[in-house]
């Protein structure tokens, strides 16, 4: 089967984009071992073990696997960039969070693709993976032509940016491959010199990456990732992120209004782009899991979403964020406690 033929299906069933790759190791593994040496993973344990191991190749996943299916689904849709976002009492969700929880929505489509490929192909053997599976996901979309790996770690399309979600399916077909994507950031370093925490890091010039990211210095790791605490030196960095972070994509000339494409999508249509912080810090755990289950914000648990709240009413220092704040700081978890504590000191300090 070509690799058009493939692309074709791919459209059918709902992707913006799609492309094969061969089904073999690829020279970003090399560095992956390098990277889990260096902390850059922090806390995410997960990423290290035999789970670490597994992403060198992607036989470990599916051991007769010679073709990956690699997909992409635009989710950007046309509301400001964090980076114009002014508004004190409202905090900021990363783009990709603001709708329905993606893996879901991405598995289906590639159900679909796959019982699709199989009308035509017959049956094969097949492991569908969506963000969770230990698979060099961008490495393989790059190679497969979706785009390449940009100075901010992200995958990058000429004609759609980077706010892109990512998919794949290993299969036993023997595909028609496509050609890797070129590198196309050249001398640009707007994302590098946005990020207020210099958490994209260079690398020695070699086959992989260019730049690699240090989530112990990410606000989206520390908003997400990070059970407990954020170190206060980083707190004030934060600003008003309650969730994630966006700002090495928004200021990205590959993703100008005027360049790239939208979605209309439903599942990706914004309900939790800007939120209210008053509003957000008086939510009960009750009230958070009824509003948040089956979305993205459901994955840094109530004790950190009322940590990120604290934090950005403390980088906001608002006058009327006393109350709340005064309340959360006798809250039963010491998590939440500390951080609505160091916020009434900034509040303190301002006054």
């Amino acid at each position: 089967m070509t690799s058009a033929r493939v692309k074709q299906l791919a459209r059918e069933v709902g992707f913006d984009l799609a492309g094969v790759a061969p089904a073999e190791p690829l020279a970003e593994a090399q560095f992956y071992p390098e990277w889990l040496r260096r902390g850059y993973h922090g806390a995410m344990g997960y990423l290290e073990g035999l789970r670490g191991e597994r992403r060198a190749d992607p036989h470990t996943l599916l051991k007769s696997a010679k073709s990956v299916i690699c997909v992409a689904q635009v989710y950007h849709t046309p509301v400001p960039y964090s980076v114009e976002h002014d508004d004190p009492e409202k905090g900021w969700v990363a783009r990709y969070a603001w709708g329905e929880d993606y893996h879901r929505t991405l598995k289906d489509r590639l159900y679909r693709l796959i019982a699709a490929l199989q009308a035509e192909a017959g049956t094969f053997k097949f492991k569908v993976c969506v963000d969770t599976a230990p698979l060099l996901e961008r490495a393989y979309a790059q190679r497969a032509g979706l785009g390449w790996i940009g100075k901010n770690t992200c995958l990058i399309d000429q004609r759609k940016g980077s706010w892109m979600l990512l998919g794949e399916a290993l299969v036993s077909l023997d595909l028609e491959p496509d050609d890797p994507a070129p590198f196309r950031c050249g001398t640009c370093t707007r994302c590098i010199d946005a990020c207020p925490t210099q958490a994209l890091v260079p690398l020695e010039p070699g086959p992989g990456p260019s730049h690699a990211l240090d989530a112990t210095r990410c606000i989206s790791y520390w908003t997400i990732e990070l059970r407990g605490p954020v170190p206060e030196p980083n707190r004030a960095e934060i600003g008003r992120h309650v969730f994630g972070c966006d700002i090495c994509q928004d200021v990205c000339p590959w993703n100008r209004w005027d360049r790239i494409e939208t979605t209309n999508a439903d599942e990706f249509q914004p309900q939790n782009a800007e939120p209210d912080l008053l509003e957000w810090a008086s939510l009960s755990e009750e009230e958070y899991q009824s509003r948040f289950a089956e979305t993205p914000l459901e994955r840094s648990r109530y004790s950190g979403f009322l940590r990120n709240v604290c934090t950005a009413m403390g980088n906001a220092a608002l006058p009327r964020f006393r109350e709340p704040l005064e309340r959360l700081a006798q809250h039963e978890d010491l998590e939440v406690r500390e951080h609505a504590q160091w916020a009434l000191a900034r509040l303190d300090s301002r006054d």
